[in-house]
C-alpha cells in the first residue's frame, strides 16, 4: 500500500519552489554547515568581546548574540550557499529577511 501524501522533502521543494530533491538536500547541506560553524565559532567570538558563557550574564549574552552571531550567521548562509551552488535561494532569502526586519521598523501611514 502506498500513499499519495508527499514526503518531508517533497514539501520542502515544494515550499521553497526548488527545482528538484538534489536542490532541497544542498539547502539542508547549507544550513547543517553554517550551523556548524556558528556552534564552533560562537564562544570564540563571545570570549573576544569578554562574554563568558554562563557567567550570570544572561541579558548581555543574548544581546551580544544578536549583534554578532546572528549576522555572522547570515554571512555564513551566503557563504555555504556560494559554495554549493545555492546562493540565489539565500540571497532571496537574506532580501525577504532584510524587508521583514525594516517593516519592524517603519510607521504606516494612516
Amino acid at each position: 500500500m502506498t500513499s499519495s501524501k508527499p514526503g518531508f522533502l517533497q514539501r520542502l521543494q515544494s515550499k521553497w519552489h526548488l527545482k528538484s530533491l538534489t536542490q532541497v538536500l544542498l539547502v539542508l547541506l547549507v544550513f547543517a554547515c553554517t550551523g556548524t560553524t556558528i556552534l564552533l565559532i560562537k564562544n570564540p567570538i563571545l570570549a573576544f568581546f569578554g562574554i563568558e558563557r554562563g557567567g550570570g550574564q544572561g541579558l548581555m549574552n543574548t544581546i551580544a548574540y544578536l549583534l554578532l552571531v546572528l549576522p555572522l550567521y547570515q554571512i555564513m548562509l551566503l557563504v555555504y550557499g556560494f559554495i554549493f551552488g545555492q546562493f540565489r535561494f539565500f540571497w532571496e532569502k537574506e532580501k525577504q529577511l532584510v524587508q521583514r526586519i525594516g517593516k519592524l521598523f517603519t510607521r504606516k501611514k494612516s
